[in-house]
């Protein structure tokens, strides 16, 4: 039995990448833990480990030490809660500081020539009022900073808000220095002080924080909107009666009634009633679907026109959209590579600027203006703020939020930040036929039997012996030959032969059903049907044929229709400069005349469940990056095999398990959107990553020259951050080309 467990932990005081990487560090080093990953823009860690080795508590106990807080993963609502508490917290620091910082900018601003018209006090330029203005902005609004610096220092690690910290409290100090000076010097005039930067510094960074808790906000709307499509309340039977109760309080096996208009508040199975149902917040379909006893139904669809009674199958976090709103969640809480790099890149990026400003400061006070400490001072503090790297904390993680996110609402479910990142670099999509490509609903469309036989009891015997298969040509043989008036029995014994066909024994005889390979596996004689079988194919019907106890007795044929949107979709594919290949366990010719209908390039066919891997395989050796697309049993090891593997999400719960990604919608213009959302997502990252990194970078030479102030250094460091999350919430109002929109 696994000892391994995993967790998903709250951690409050994280103020840039910098602390994500030292708390990811610390804890992956503890023994027993196998895997840590801290998200920052999300303000958690979610760990794998030994529950035997450590526990919870030693984790907690672990981050306390660094100086953060960590607690395990409250609701929505609580979490939402503390957000608003923290945007009230931040907003009131915010106001507070604005109007001390005001005045002490005003002075500032009246420095200017262009500027000498506007009327400034003679009290606000007196250092002494100055220093009354500037002392809470100092040191109550930037308590907050000190805290973190400290606890930085403590562990032996650099953050932003050292770099703050640093920054202000040199400006501040120094500022003091120079107004003592002149009262005891008892110069004429008003010194030049440095008050105002330290105060527009750090009320500009609280306004930076104040959006980017805002904007962090709106990067976890898909998942509040998944959430908002749930049913409050179910109407279940109980002892005979109907009770109204909370959905988290319903049970697998009851009975719940739905009526008319009603959402259906849990998974489940129909066991009265018929109606048409609205799937399309699952599978984007606008037409509803016609639902009858014995069919299943999806949580939160709605129910349109008849009352239903439904056997409740799934409840809680197992139902359709909790699995959704899961994989969403983890997709937006993992990593990508390219983050991993972010993450590096902070680790050295505070102790390498602190380094350069001492060397800057070093450089004028003994090289360019000896002497001058008022001269060496200002370019010290402009590189302190400039590079403080909270941006590049955020730059990754809020793109891949708002990405999946995005994702989410057009019905692709990505598992992960790294299938998000590396979905975009495919080359060759690889379309399994029967319910991927087609509708995968076909129906028995011919019938031709020996001449010793009678239609009726060969067909007795074929719907008898598919009866137990669940493959979707299986069902339309069943169907077909029930809507023929045909009666049909239970099997005694059933055996599918995976990519041949079916064995069963029906009153005693064996039946075979299935390709030619099956019949020369069993040494069976086809003799004129091979033509027959031929001229079926041609037309696009899949021929399968029917023996019993070894003697070939006839040929059934199904249809299976192309999906409307798989023609334009493949045309869509086609346009990114995407190699198109079918893959199919059909035969030749129905293979070859399904491909010609949508324009596919290359078409596999006759491939059993194990070659489809082998081909993926043989495709990837080519130096192609695959994508497969499928929704069977038989597709799971070629998803599993493939680059990326994306599985229709009305197929098998096998198929999407062994998936990236997951299309809910079963359209094919959702492997489209997939690797457009991809491509668009990380370009979306690397310009966050520009706006984080290279345009604090590139101002730190022009910052060492002392051409830029320390507040505009502070208004371009406050910048930074929430221009990476604007930036990010773009993605939020992506359009795509197809069903997208």
């Amino acid at each position: 039995m696994s000892k391994k467990k995993e967790i998903s932990l709250q951690i409050s005081g994280m103020t840039c990448a910098a602390c994500a990487t030292k708390i990811e560090k610390r804890l992956s080093k503890m023994e027993g833990v196998s895997s840590a990953t801290v998200n920052f823009a999300l303000e958690n860690v979610s760990v794998v480990y030994d529950h035997e080795q450590v526990t919870e508590s030693d984790m907690l106990q672990t981050v306390k030490k660094l100086g953060y807080s960590m607690k395990p993963q409250t609701s929505k609502a609580e979490t939402a809660n503390d957000k608003e508490k923290e945007i009230q917290h931040q907003s009131g620091k915010f106001i507070f500081s604005a109007i001390l910082t005001l005045p002490l900018l005003w002075t500032m601003v009246t420095h200017f020539q262009f500027t000498s018209f506007l009327y400034m006090p003679d009290m606000f330029m007196n250092p002494w009022v100055q220093l009354v203005l500037a002392t809470p902005v100092q040191f109550y609004v930037g308590a907050q900073f000190y805290k973190g610096a400290y606890k930085a220092l403590r562990n032996k690690s650099a953050n932003m808000d050292v770099l703050i910290a640093l920054g202000t409290t040199v400006a501040f100090f120094y500022s003091i220095f120079l107004g003592w000076e002149w009262f005891v010097g008892g110069q004429v005039g008003m010194p030049e002080l440095y008050f105002e930067a330290a105060a527009v510094i750090i009320t500009l960074v609280i306004l930076g924080k104040l959006f980017e808790v805002r904007a962090k906000g709106s990067t976890g709307q898909a998942i509040q909107k998944l959430l908002g499509l749930q049913a409050k309340t179910a109407r279940v039977i109980r002892d005979g009666q109907e009770l109204e109760i909370p959905i988290e309080e319903v049970i697998v096996g009851e009975m719940i009634t739905v009526r008319p208009g009603e959402k259906i508040p849990v998974d489940g199975v129909i066991k009265q009633g018929h109606s048409a149902v609205d799937e399309s917040m699952i599978t984007g379909e606008s037409i509803p679907v016609d639902k009858k006893e014995g069919d299943w139904t999806i949580g939160s669809t709605i129910n349109k026109n008849g009352s239903l009674k439904i056997e409740a199958t799934k409840v809680g976090r197992d139902t359709a959209l909790s699995q959704i709103v899961k994989v969403v969640e983890e997709a937006q809480g993992s990593k990508a590579d390219i983050q991993r790099i972010a993450d590096k890149v902070s680790g050295i990026f505070v102790p390498v600027v602190v380094l350069i400003a001492i060397a800057t400061f070093l450089v004028w006070y003994f090289i360019v203006d000896p002497g001058n400490f008022r001269a060496a001072v200002v370019p010290l503090i402009t590189i302190l703020v400039i590079a403080c790297p909270c941006a590049l904390g955020l730059a990754t993680p809020t793109s891949v939020m708002a990405g999946s996110g995005r994702a989410a609402e057009l019905g692709v479910l990505f598992k992960g930040g790294e299938h998000l990142e590396n979905t975009r670099t495919i080359q060759t999509v690889v379309l399994d036929k029967t319910g991927t490509l087609t509708k995968g609903e076909p129906e028995l469309t011919d019938v031709i039997v020996v001449s010793e036989y009678e239609e009726a009891t060969v067909l007795s015997y074929v719907g008898s012996a598919e009866k137990s298969s669940e493959h979707p040509l299986a069902e339309a043989i069943v169907k077909g030959v029930q809507e023929k008036g045909v009666s049909i029995d239970e099997p005694d014994e059933f055996e599918a032969i995976p990519g041949y066909g079916i064995r069963s024994i029906v009153k005693g005889k064996e039946v075979l059903v299935g390709t030619r390979k099956l019949m020369t596996k069993e040494s069976i004689n086809i003799g004129d049907f091979d033509t027959k079988m031929s001229s079926l194919e041609e037309q696009g019907k899949t021929a399968m044929l029917i023996a019993i106890d070894k003697e070939l007795v006839g040929v059934v044929a199904v249809a299976d229709t192309v999906k409307e949107t798989s023609k334009a979709a493949i045309k869509r594919l086609h346009d990114l400069g995407l190699e198109v290949i079918m893959l199919t366990g059909d035969n030749q010719r129905t293979a070859k005349a399904i491909g010609k209908q949508v324009d596919i390039d290359r078409v596999i066919a006759e491939v059993v469940p194990e070659q489809k891997a082998e081909e993926i395989k043989s495709i990837q050796k080519e130096g192609k990056k695959v994508a497969m697309v499928g929704d069977g049993i038989n597709d799971a090891p070629a998803l599993a095999v493939a680059d990326i593997g994306m599985a229709i999400g009305t197929g098998t719960d096998i198929a999407i398990e062994a998936a990236d990604i997951t299309l809910m919608r079963g359209d094919l213009h959702s492997v489209a959107n997939s690797i457009q959302l991809s491509d668009r997502t990380i370009r979306n990252i690397k310009q966050n990553l520009f706006f984080a990194f290279f345009y604090n970078s590139a101002s730190i030479p022009i910052a060492a020259l002392g051409l830029l102030a320390p507040w505009v250094a502070g208004a371009a460091m406050a910048f930074s951050s929430v221009s990476v999350v604007l930036n990010a919430l773009r993605l939020q109002r992506l359009k795509l080309d197809g069903r997208g929109e």
